[in-house]
């Protein structure tokens, strides 16, 4: 009796067909687009990745521009 992990099991939820082809050890026949779909994966993640990091960037901003005027309201007060 053969042990079915649960990788098995989520790949044949997606595709029964490319789990049949997986367990019998044959290989896609599309693999170029395999490759542009993992690519497009890619440069996906970049931009995500990108865009977190300048959000990031604009709330450091954000703070650092209410700081400086909470800093200049203070100076002013204490005049």
């Amino acid at each position: 009796m053969r042990t079915i992990r649960a990788s098995e099991v989520s790949a044949y939820q997606y595709c029964q067909r490319a789990w049949w082809y997986q367990r019998n050890g044959l290989a896609p026949e599309n693999q170029m687009e395999m490759a542009e779909g993992v690519e497009l994966h890619a440069r996906h993640g970049r931009s995500v990745m990108t865009a977190g990091c300048l959000r990031l960037a604009a709330y450091g901003v954000i703070l650092l521009a209410v700081l400086l005027v909470a800093t200049q309201i203070a100076l002013r007060l204490l005049q």
